[in-house]
């Protein structure tokens, strides 16, 4: 029999099964805190990386050749898009960037001739330029360009296609139009008009470029290719080439 001190602390199953489903509450209670705080940190994540993604930063993979040696297939770069503005998706609201495009920019943009696509090229002539190309020397207002970073790889490839007819409206007026065949490494001179722009591959002899599908609006603009974060060869017959055939000497390098 026990004393009345062992009585007292005694409980009724009652009051047990109450303080049981009292706990169970606050653990339930807990779990959807839980739940609720790990929502909001991912939904916050979520909009800080589109808001980043739209209008801050992006990625883009270089995939051919056009603008070798500056960059390689395998090349990722990070693309500057807060420096010249972007697009609000959806609209036609452009946010003006901190900064203008420049002449020897490497830019990223959409191409009038494939919606779905994006590209990499340099920026070589602004508005109110004029442009020619004389045995593949670009001359700009009647200056030859430093272009350093050009590459030419196919000296026998200068033909004309079809695709350039569309510089016979831009030709000065001191030249016959009726008399212009434009070619690969021969072209011009031609005027850019405001808010158009001209961009060359810097492998200058397989580059599908200005040359060819005409001068770019300003609202195709993307962003400035800023640095390479990351590369490898493609081509690497390793395994894991990722990892294996990465060009530890390319990350991290800015582009110029």
């Amino acid at each position: 029999m026990g004393s009345k001190k062992d009585k007292k602390r005694e409980r009724r199953p009652e009051e047990g099964a109450a303080d049981g489903d009292a706990k169970r509450r606050r653990e339930q209670a807990d779990g959807d805190d839980w739940i609720r705080e790990w929502g909001k940190t991912f939904l916050i994540a979520g909009v800080l990386f589109i808001v980043m993604r739209t209008f801050l930063l992006q990625t883009f993979v270089i995939t051919s050749g056009s603008m070798e040696n500056t960059l390689l297939v395998g090349d990722y770069l990070v693309v500057n898009r807060a420096a010249i503005g972007s697009r609000v998706p959806f609209t036609d609201i452009r946010i003006p960037g901190y900064s203008e495009p420049h002449r020897g920019d490497v830019l990223v943009f959409d191409p009038p001739h494939e919606p779905e696509l994006k590209l990499v090229k340099r920026l070589v002539g602004m508005p109110g330029d004029t442009l020619e190309m004389r045995d593949k020397v670009l001359y700009v207002n009647g200056v030859p360009a430093n272009e350093p970073y050009v590459q030419h790889l196919d000296p026998n490839g200068d033909e004309s296609h079809p695709w350039m007819e569309w510089q016979r409206e831009f030709i000065v007026a001191s030249e016959d139009g009726a008399e212009y065949r434009p070619r690969r490494d021969n072209w011009g001179p031609l005027a850019v008009p405001d808010d158009r722009y001209f961009m060359l591959g810097d492998n200058r002899d397989t580059s599908l470029d200005s040359r060819y599908w005409g001068f770019l609006e300003g609202w195709r603009f993307e962003g400035r290719a800023a640095r390479i974060y990351y590369s490898y060869d493609k081509q690497s017959v390793k395994p894991f080439p990722f990892i294996r055939a990465a060009r530890a000497q390319r990350i991290g390098s800015a582009i110029r």
